[in-house]
């Protein structure tokens, strides 16, 4: 059945009803933005896992839990006369108006490239801001999804490869340094060449459009699904997965990737 209710009408009902639980539900009324931001953090986390599982179902419950959380901060910030959700709404609709002079103003553009450029220029044009390429990129970011961002960043301002090919040799440069510090024996210079190794992976992954972080939770899933059919193997056969051989285990890995 269609839902006939527009997006408007059905936002407006969303600012009623958490209006209406902060005043009289006991543990929307005691919430603040600090005892929100651990339960909204891990919201996002459920809508990424819905988006990797291409559940549209989930897609929209998550997307729904994770508005509910916006609308929440605001109802919070209202309260104590710090700002409304008009003004948030009013805020991010200039802030794109603005960014996007390609459609709101008379610049022209050949791609998505050129966009990201223009978009980042801005950005250090803004006031208010600190105004540093980098100093946008929120230091409690998972580290791997801040080095893709810090790449992104800097490559919007120009700091990139000449040719996309050139980012090998820097893979290849790194690894040698990490089997060399490997070698030694030396645990903290290595731990800081493998970083500098992921560093350069993840930026061969962001040169060639791949997302290191969606992809690696790819080849996550893909081993739990593999070595959960090892586990499954094991208990058809009453045993437990430790007591099979790595042989058996390799053969029932095998398996599972021809499944």
């Amino acid at each position: 059945m269609k839902n006939t209710t527009n997006a408007k009408e059905a936002f407006s009902t969303l600012l009623e009803v958490m209006a209406t639980l902060r005043k009289e539900c006991p543990w929307d009324r005691k919430q603040t933005m600090e005892s929100l931001r651990s339960l909204t953090i891990e919201e996002v986390y459920e809508l990424g896992d819905a988006v990797l599982s291409d559940n549209m179902e989930e897609v929209k419950k998550e997307l729904g839990d994770l508005m509910m959380h916006l609308v929440f901060y605001a109802c919070i910030a209202e309260e104590k006369g710090d700002f409304e959700m008009a003004d948030v709404l009013t805020g991010v609709c200039e802030k794109l108006r603005y960014r996007h002079p390609h459609i709101y103003g008379d610049v022209s553009v050949k791609d998505e490239n050129d966009v990201s450029r223009n978009w980042e220029k801005l950005k250090l044009k803004e006031k208010d801001r600190d105004h540093t390429v980098l100093g946008g990129v929120p230091q409690s970011l998972p580290a791997l999804v801040k080095a893709y961002r810090i790449q992104d960043k800097v490559r919007a301002v120009g700091f990139d490869w000449k040719k996309k090919e050139h980012v090998w040799e820097k893979v290849r440069e790194e690894l040698e340094e990490l089997e060399v510090e490997i070698q030694r024996g030396d645990t903290e210079k290595a731990e800081e060449e493998f970083g500098d190794f992921m560093f350069s992976i993840i930026n061969a992954s962001r040169t060639y459009g791949i997302n290191p972080d969606n992809a690696l939770e790819k080849t996550n899933r893909k081993f739990i699904k593999r070595f959960s059919y090892i586990e499954n193997k094991a208990r058809q056969t009453g045993r437990n997965v430790a007591d099979l051989s790595l042989e058996e285990m390799n053969d029932y890995w095998d398996e599972a990737k021809k499944n």
